[in-house]
Order: C-alpha cells, then sequence, then structure tokens
C-alpha cells in the first residue's frame, strides 16, 4: 500500500511523464545501473534544481553527450567526479577531489552532498528524469553539448566553443571545430 506522499510523488511523475513523453516501458537493466543514474541525478539536482524541468533535462543532456564524447570518461558517474584528486593525509590510498577544481562545481565546493528532504520529491523526479536521459529516451536539444555555465558568469573557456542554446540561466556550448579570429580569448 503506497503512502499518501507515495501517491503525490506517482501522480507527479504521470503528469510529468505525459507532458515530456515518458510513456516509453523501464528497461530490465535499469537496476543494474543504477549507481549511474543516481551520479547524474545528483549532477542534475546539485547543477540544475532551480532550473525549469528542459533546463534539467539539458544539464542531463550535457553529462550524457560528454559520456558519448572521447574527450571525456565513459561513465556519468565518472564525467561527474572528473578533476584533480589529492591524497588523504590520513591514508594516501584514499583520494580527495580538489576543492573547487571539478567539472562540475558542486561535486567538490566542500559542502554537504545530502539531499535535504523538503526536497526528496523533486529528487525522485529526477531520478526518474535521470535514467530516461540514460536511456536515451529525450532528443538532445542542446545540439550536442558537452558544455554549459550560468548566464552571470563569464568563464574563459566560453569563448573557445559553439553556444547552441541557452535555457533558462544556462547558456550550453558544444566544441568547435575551427577557431573563430573575432574570438577575444
Amino acid at each position: 500500500m503506497l503512502t499518501k506522499k507515495q501517491w503525490k510523488i506517482v501522480g507527479l511523475m504521470a503528469v510529468v511523464g505525459f507532458i515530456l513523453g515518458w510513456c516509453a516501458p523501464v528497461p530490465a537493466q535499469a537496476m543494474s545501473h543504477g549507481k549511474q543514474i543516481r551520479c547524474m541525478a545528483d549532477n542534475i539536482y546539485w547543477e540544475a534544481r532551480n532550473q525549469s524541468m528542459r533546463g534539467m533535462i539539458a544539464v542531463g543532456n550535457v553529462t550524457m553527450n560528454r559520456v558519448y564524447d572521447d574527450r571525456f570518461p565513459d561513465t556519468p558517474c565518472e564525467v561527474v567526479q572528473q578533476g584533480p584528486t589529492r591524497p588523504s593525509w590520513k591514508d594516501p590510498t584514499v583520494f580527495y577531489p580538489v576543492k573547487n577544481r571539478c567539472q562540475f562545481s558542486w561535486y567538490c565546493d566542500g559542502k554537504s552532498d545530502e539531499i535535504p528532504e523538503y526536497d526528496r520529491d523533486v529528487y525522485e523526479l529526477i531520478v526518474a528524469m535521470s535514467m530516461k536521459l540514460y536511456y536515451n529516451y529525450f532528443d538532445d536539444f542542446t545540439s550536442g553539448a558537452t558544455h554549459y555555465h550560468a548566464n552571470y558568469v563569464r568563464p574563459a573557456w566560453a569563448c573557445t566553443k559553439e553556444k547552441t542554446v541557452q535555457i533558462g540561466r544556462h547558456i550550453f556550448y558544444r566544441w568547435r571545430n575551427v577557431r573563430n579570429p573575432d574570438d577575444n580569448c
């Protein structure tokens, strides 16, 4: 028997699923890929929880586009956790990410990565979204973006990439084949 809260989540997911076209069955192998799906869900939550559904899906698309690109690691967890590490002072065989040097800022910002209780419903929705992204149920409306940033910052790398789309407060980019001489890098 589902609790009132669980019914609320199921109802919300059904409405969102109908809107986004999540009517296809969930693959049986989803259970074996749960860790990768959770890594992607964590990334979407911490990077885009304040964005629209489209913005959250776009961040997930970037994660998967990196998985498919030979310049990045081969799994969502490796992509999310990519960055320099340092050995623990207690155990030199254990490595930790260098603060503020990761590909995705939340992963090594030094803050807790525990999902707050008040956002559990949102997170579970993001997990369902992440599973669909992992199994390519969504079109990539970022046009192959492998990078993004908030619209209130101007990272140096942005002028070396091709802008594909802006969704909410995030601007998305993909690798450029040729350097533009008009870039002010």
